[in-house]
């Protein structure tokens, strides 16, 4: 399941996928602009699912975590070219191009409908990537620009979400753990997304749920997995990385140690004819 990326800059990549599919978790400290260009991508939130093709542009917003699936479709590799909106070029591009009312913000995934200036802007992108030597700097601060002023221009709210460089505030724990547990986040990234220190949040997580965030997480990811092992009819190679595990081997053992019987002999069980 390997992904291999051109980077002609550290902002401006390219990516591609020869095997059958690409799956990884992400949580990104910056908020990502990409195109689809062949094949198809999945993007698998807590609360939504987006199913992004040829053409798709969609821009992802930092500190969300998703499972991403990357894949090839209609005898064509999974191709795209994505670009990072730090918080250093953001602020830069603020500090010379003031917005005049502030916006509400939104975390939502942003996908556009297809743009002349997209299309134009993506399409004088793909020849770079053919150079032999890397991107000039100066040439790559000029593409992040225009790509910022497009979708300035393209979306009257995008400043909202662009121009606020504000950390994650303290919200709901319990809320928040119900709705993000299947992805395999460390507890310092729970901790920072729920807007607070490592100490705090074990602290208040011990409060609400009366046991360690470990126990818990192990807890409601075999839950979730055995209800869409039993209900679903899904095998376990469909399931553990949904569910939050990283390693099949390590799903089954935990699975086992938890309910008392193997994933396959649910499997089993579940396909049994009834007497």
């Amino acid at each position: 399941m390997a992904e291999q990326q051109q980077n002609q800059f550290v902002e401006i990549v390219f990516s591609c996928v020869d095997d059958k599919f690409y799956k990884d978790e992400i949580i990104l400290g910056h908020h990502s602009l990409a195109r689809v260009i062949s094949g198809e991508m999945k993007i698998i939130q807590a609360d939504s699912t987006f199913l992004l093709g040829p053409g798709s542009t969609f821009l992802y917003p930092r500190n969300q975590p998703a499972t991403v699936i990357k894949y090839p479709k209609d005898g064509q590799r999974f191709q795209s070219v994505s670009m990072k909106l730090t918080h250093e070029r953001l602020k830069d591009f603020y500090t010379r191009n003031p917005f005049q009312t502030p916006l509400p913000r939104t975390d939502k995934i942003r996908h556009f409908e297809e743009h002349p200036l997209l299309i134009s802007f993506f399409a004088s992108l793909m020849p770079y990537f053919d150079m032999a030597h890397a991107l000039p700097p100066k040439m790559a601060d000029v593409k992040l620009e225009e790509a910022i002023t497009i979708l300035r221009s393209i979306d009257p709210d995008i400043d909202g979400l662009l121009a606020d460089f504000q950390e994650p505030g303290k919200i709901n724990l319990a809320e928040f753990m119900e709705k993000n547990y299947r992805f395999n986040l460390t507890l310092e990234k729970f901790s920072y997304l729920s807007g607070r220190s490592l100490t705090t949040f074990k602290r208040d997580f011990k409060k609400i749920f009366d046991t360690t965030p470990q126990r818990w997480l192990t807890h409601k990811r075999l839950q979730l997995a055995h209800y869409q092992l039993s209900e679903k009819q899904r095998r376990p190679v469909e399931v553990y990385f949904e569910a939050g595990f990283e390693d099949l081997s390590h799903f089954s053992f935990a699975f086992k140690k938890q309910f008392g019987y193997s994933p396959n002999s649910l499997i089993k069980r579940n396909h049994q004819p009834t007497p």
